[in-house]
């Protein structure tokens, strides 16, 4: 079996000899090679010059062997594709011009979201080629509730609030730019599928911002559309971090896997689930800054718990954290890769 046939098959609950493993951010931050080229490269080249994405993405399956790649990218060329720019400012910080008006937003265009973001479709089609059929490729996206946030709040945030006061103060504004980021999304996501992903997932990054009872009408239902309109090409996952109170709206978002944060027991989430939706998580990312013999230790509880389970990839709660030790990803890839 290989990592693709291995990623593949779990994606659709099918019998698999062990789980497979790749991690959220697994591209950049902790990989000295990756550093290597941020030296000489801004982040925003690496991601627009297909080259460059093509090889950052590549740099952690050379290293560690992941049963998937992800595409090296940013939730954010969306919202800059709709003509809404961002930034990385000293300090690691995200900076864009925060939509004010009715008119701003109806002037995002999703019609030039493939020509402008044509630099991703190349890039897929080049990390395709070098992976050579052993290695699944996950191509991903924002969802419109997140992408919404950090568009109205202009970047990062300590507290995201302009979303939620948009929703509940003028619905019909709301719907209007959640719907133009929709049709945005779905046609990125469709572009990628032609490029060559095999799995696309959506981060909802910020989905546990709304309350349980919002959440269909800020989060899932626009998720539902883009997975409807995608038409069962390729598996998707929905990783939504902090809606604990929302898996039936997770589940009927028509997402073949459902992410999960660190916060929950998986195998409760797992018996909640039905049996043709899998789960993708959720090893606490923070364990990546202690020991190799506590990545080791938590990474077999883990393991236990979940054995026998069909549709687990193992997988962070989140991203992988910057303090990362390399040792400590490489023996949770190997406690993985060696359980039975």
């Amino acid at each position: 079996m290989t990592n693709r046939d291995r990623f593949l098959r779990a994606c659709r609950c099918q019998a698999v000899d062990r789980p497979p493993i790749w991690l959220m951010r697994q591209a950049g931050r902790v990989l000295p090679e990756y550093r290597a080229l941020k030296e000489k490269h801004s982040f925003l080249e690496l991601v627009r010059t297909p080259e460059m994405a093509t090889e950052v993405t590549l740099q952690p399956i050379r290293r560690f062997g992941f049963d998937a790649a992800i595409l090296f990218s940013d939730i954010l060329v969306i919202p800059e594709a709709l003509g809404q720019p961002y930034e990385f400012v000293e300090g690691g910080g995200i900076e864009m011009e925060p939509l004010r008006t009715a008119a701003e937003i109806d002037a995002l265009d999703p019609a030039a979201v493939r020509e402008r973001l044509d630099y991703v479709a190349k890039a897929l089609r080049l990390i395709k080629q070098e992976l050579k059929g052993e290695t699944a490729l996950i191509g991903f996206a924002g969802s419109p509730w997140t992408l919404a946030n950090f568009m109205l709040q202009g970047g990062g945030a300590k507290e995201y609030t302009k979303a939620k006061a948009l929703f509940y103060s003028d619905r019909g504004l709301f719907d209007h730019l959640l719907q133009k980021l929709t049709v945005a999304i779905t046609d990125y996501l469709q572009m990628q599928i032609e490029a060559g992903a095999e799995v696309v997932q959506i981060f909802d990054s910020l989905g546990g911002l709304t309350t349980d009872h919002a959440f269909r009408d800020t989060s899932a239902r626009w998720i539902t559309e883009i997975i409807r309109s995608l038409n069962g090409a390729v598996p998707v996952i929905v990783f939504s971090k902090g809606t604990h109170g929302n898996w039936n709206d997770l589940v009927d978002t028509g997402a073949q896997i459902v992410g999960v944060d660190w916060t929950v027991r998986l195998s409760e989430v797992r018996a909640r689930l039905p049996e043709n939706v899998g789960v993708q998580g959720n090893f606490d990312p923070f364990l990546l800054t202690t020991t190799p013999q506590v990545v080791e230790a938590e990474a077999k509880l883990l393991l236990r718990e979940m054995r026998g389970s069909l549709g687990h990839i193992f997988n962070l709660g989140h991203g992988v954290p910057p303090a990362s030790k390399l040792e400590n990803v490489e023996m949770l890839v190997n406690t993985v890769r060696s359980f039975v």
